[in-house]
């Protein structure tokens, strides 16, 4: 036997199924409408949505579906049906390999450790430079405090000995 493929186009109105639902559930309502008419239509329970119609159905968002669609449908000899917009090939989804990732904690270390490696090349200046610099801070910090505690002091202590001095009763 050969395979045998039934292609059919439809004008599918969605308007009036999905009116009297909230606005909430409306594209929703229209992706089931769509795919209970093509149930009804091609005879067959395994319908499949193509992924520019689905973008047709969402495109101004789940409040505003489009009011009809012209569609495409396609029945292959195992029963499948296919959708897809008028003009549009029909294209299934593929499921993309995972890339190889590092399975024990000691490969994703290195993998982590080797990353960082390659980011970050250091020059030999700039090495030098870093370690001079904060042996130098270090040592400055702690002694400035020390001399901007001294200086603060004894302003006060002027400050708190003028007015004594104006209690003083004068010698006549």
């Amino acid at each position: 036997m050969a395979k045998e493929t039934i292609k059919r186009s439809y004008t599918v109105p969605l308007r009036t199924k999905f009116a009297n639902t909230p606005r909430y559930k409306r594209t929703n309502k229209a992706v089931r409408v769509l795919k209970e008419f093509l149930v009804k239509h091609m005879k067959s329970d395994n319908v499949k949505i193509g992924p520019k119609l689905n973008e047709t159905l969402w495109q101004d968002g789940i409040k505003n579906p489009p009011g009809k669609v012209k569609i495409v449908a396609t029945k292959d000899d195992t029963g499948m049906v296919r959708a897809e917009l008028e003009g549009v090939e029909y294209v299934d989804f593929k499921v993309q390999e995972k890339k190889a990732d590092p399975t024990t904690l000691k490969e994703k270390i290195e993998a982590k450790l080797d990353g960082d490696n390659k980011k970050k090349p250091v020059k030999k200046a700039d090495k030098q430079e870093s370690e001079k610099q904060p042996a130098v801070k270090e040592t400055e910090k702690p002694e400035e405090k020390v001399e901007k505690a001294e200086t603060k002091a004894p302003k006060k202590e002027a400050k708190e000995e003028a007015p004594a001095k104006s209690e003083e009763p004068k010698a006549e």
